[in-house]
């Protein structure tokens, strides 16, 4: 077939972001009453808060900002990680980011599935994290053993799904045609099914090891557990979601209110408690935990040193709570965050000039109009400094480990907690995954470079 006739990638992934939104929003009708919230609070926001608009406006981001989700699967084996991604690659999705987070409690290591050049992520910026469970951590040998079983009997990808990622990767591509079944086949694998594959008494025993452990091993495939909308003020998302009838974790995770956000922060409504059928015993049921819906605010993409010092400051402001954020010392907590935080500067030109976050560069009017001027200015600092170049933040498209963990607790249960110490094996990941996890920061450098070289050649200079 004539590579002319391949929908691409970021069109199949559009499409399928849009399939698994509307899936999720029947699934979970709060999800629907969650992001018309969302919707509501960003268009005040941007009628509010004009300087906001214009920085979506010269990144581009305000055409996706409506689009934008992210969702969060668990699964079980290496073949199941190592068919998701293959399942990814047609969408254009590949693995950016290793995240340990058994140091915080769950048996899981994971990667986030996404675009990885701006223009693709602008058509659509549909993300997964996806965490592989990680049985070698479960102390007990006999519920590791059942684990692994039951594990071993499940396939979580239709045949149709199968056979069009084979497809794809042998031809190199698909046709519109077999882009729309592709997404309905691929649905499937993270669709909701209320029957289990245990008993309950096997269910309780997974349960009572780690929820997390009986999420991923009693049921039929990886549902998606939740799907993030975007939104411009996470603050004020927190104070509405009680009056549309969401309660909202106690803390919001990651950095504090600021005016200029950087990285990640997260919120979300509490798990579902939703009725499960188990083998046997005639069809008995229970109820499990685990589906919820979450909220995101993205910022800066910080640099190495920015990120160093984004974890000193968060390490300090934890280490001065003296605990976990929770809903008992959530006040507390916010007041500590703001206070060490002030160490870490509230202005993009400081940020810049500082070497801490990623930015985008853009010719301006002024700086094209300038173009045959012999006198102009020549260096990067001159011709922003005459209005030539402007600059935003790259938006940081990745997640954050601490509050990942911090989100999936809340969800599970404040009786979840368990100690598995630090156990970060980058390498046994990437050998189940069957491929290297891309380094997000040098994505953000290369976009940054990218752009001042679009910039050098808009203005007619050699380098920037």
């Amino acid at each position: 077939m004539p590579a002319h006739d391949f929908v691409s990638p970021d069109s199949i992934r559009a499409q399928f972001s849009a399939a698994m939104s509307l899936m999720y929003k029947q699934e979970v009708p709060l999800y629907g009453t969650l992001l018309a919230l969302v919707s509501e609070i960003n268009q005040q926001v941007l009628g509010q808060r004009p300087e906001v608009a214009e920085a979506l406006r010269w990144t581009g981001e305000l055409e996706r900002l409506d689009q934008e989700r992210h969702g969060a699967i668990r699964v079980g084996t290496a073949e199941e990680l190592a068919t998701i991604a293959r399942l990814f690659a047609v969408m254009g999705m590949q693995p950016v980011g290793y995240y340990d987070l058994s140091s915080a409690g769950v048996p899981v290591h994971s990667t986030a599935f996404r675009a990885v050049h701006e223009q693709s992520l602008h058509i659509s910026p549909f993300r997964v994290f996806t965490s592989l469970l990680r049985l070698e951590l479960i102390d007990n040998p006999q519920l590791r053993a059942l684990a692994q079983g039951i594990l071993a009997e499940r396939r979580i990808f239709t045949d149709g799904a199968l056979q069009l990622i084979e497809q794809c990767e042998r031809d190199g591509g698909l046709n519109a045609a077999d882009a729309e079944r592709f997404v309905e086949e691929a649905l499937h694998t993270f669709r909701w099914h209320r029957e289990a594959t245990v008993s309950a008494e096997q269910y309780q025993q997974l349960h009572d090891q780690h929820r997390l452990i009986a999420d991923v091993v009693a049921f039929k495939g990886p549902h998606i557990n939740h799907l993030t909308p975007r939104t411009l003020d996470i603050d004020a998302i927190q104070l509405g979601m009680p009056g549309k009838g969401i309660p909202p974790k106690a803390v919001v995770e990651g950095p504090p209110t600021r005016s200029h956000p950087i990285l990640l922060r997260q919120t979300s409504f509490k798990a579902l408690q939703e009725t499960v059928a188990f083998r046997g015993q005639h069809g008995s049921e229970g109820s499990h935990t685990a589906r919820f819906g979450e909220i995101e605010q993205r910022g800066a993409a910080l640099t190495p040193k920015g990120r160093q010092l984004y974890d000193t400051l968060l390490d300090a402001t934890r280490a001065a709570l003296g605990g976990v954020p929770a809903e008992a010392n959530a006040e507390r907590y916010r007041s500590l965050l703001a206070e060490t935080f002030a160490a870490f500067p509230d202005d993009l030109a400081q940020m810049r000039e500082q070497g801490l976050a990623y930015f985008r560069y853009f010719a301006t009017e002024k700086g094209l109009a300038a173009r045959a001027e012999p006198e102009r200015p020549r260096t990067l600092a001159a011709l922003i400094d005459a209005g030539h170049v402007h600059f935003e933040a790259l938006v940081y498209e990745d997640f954050l480990p601490v509050s990942a963990a911090g989100i999936f607790q809340s969800n599970l249960g404040d009786d979840s907690h368990a100690e598995y110490g630090s156990n970060a094996n980058r390498d046994a990941f990437e050998a189940a995954l069957q491929m290297t996890v891309q380094d997000e920061l040098k994505l953000y450098a290369q976009s940054e470079r990218r752009s001042l070289q679009a910039c050098a050649e808009m203005l007619g200079l050699e380098t920037l």
